[in-house]
């Protein structure tokens, strides 16, 4: 798995580390079990502070993607197979998904568009 980070990004480094993490767990490149790279290899490999792999991999355990242990680092703790997303996760989910639908509509995006686009990247996750 290749991470990247745009420094002068509008997202704060660990959100595109937390982003492209869980996007690699959708797309079936991590699965559960899978180590991630230690907060100190993968601050030295990207050249960004180890605090910010930190703050990333504590956001991704809270969400229940990783676990986090002093002997086996942050390994993968769900993904797709798992089942059904839980009501929790569901009210997570939705008002984030609310924000990017209305910006698409607020900028003038037909609805059938956005629904199509919608599902062209659901069908990118369910090819594995």
């Amino acid at each position: 798995m290749l991470l990247t980070v745009e420094p002068d990004g509008d997202d704060p480094i660990y959100q595109q580390l937390r982003d492209q993490i869980v996007v690699a767990i959708a797309a079936g490149v991590l699965v559960p079990g899978d180590a991630l790279p230690t907060t100190r290899q993968l601050a030295a490999d990207l050249g960004i502070n180890m605090h910010t792999v930190n703050k990333a991999y504590d956001l991704l355990r809270r969400e229940g993607f990783v676990r986090l242990g002093r002997r086996t680092g942050a390994v993968v703790a769900r993904g797709p197979a798992d089942g059904p997303a839980d009501a929790e996760d569901v009210a997570e989910w939705e008002p984030r998904a609310r924000t990017l639908l209305a910006e698409a509509f607020a900028k003038g995006m037909p609805p059938q568009e956005v629904l199509e686009r919608c599902q062209v990247l659901l069908d990118e996750f369910t090819k594995r």
